[in-house]
């Protein structure tokens, strides 16, 4: 099954719909299918659960950067930076590799750690 992500005015993926492969023989084709079934003229943009096109499977909220050819999330955090070769954002301090549970302190701009419960 082929993915598709409609995109706003502002490259921002408003929803996520799946085309047979027998369709979307192409992105062009799958694009040219949604938009013939719904009658519009509305951006799409193909996505892949296993990140093969694209960077990260598109979600709803994610913006497309055209430059970068890739869906990139939503910024969680003021202090985290966008990783280029992932196009994820990225804490400015890695996750602790020690077994236990952080969540992230934005107003310290550390993990602090947390009960598992």
């Amino acid at each position: 099954m082929a993915h598709f992500a409609k995109l706003d005015e502002n490259n921002i993926v408003t929803e996520i719909i799946v085309v047979s492969n027998d369709i979307a023989t192409s992105e062009s084709a799958g694009v040219t299918f949604i938009n013939n079934l719904y009658s519009t003229s509305d951006t799409w943009k193909q996505t892949s659960y296993n990140n093969n096109i694209r960077k990260n499977y598109a979600g709803i909220g994610f913006s497309y950067d055209a430059s970068r050819d890739a869906f990139i999330p939503p910024k969680l955090y003021a202090s985290w930076v966008l990783d280029e070769d992932s196009c994820q954002y990225k804490p400015p301090i890695d996750y602790p590799d020690d077994g236990k549970y952080y969540a992230w302190d934005e107003s310290n701009t550390a993990w602090k750690e947390v009960s598992r419960g």
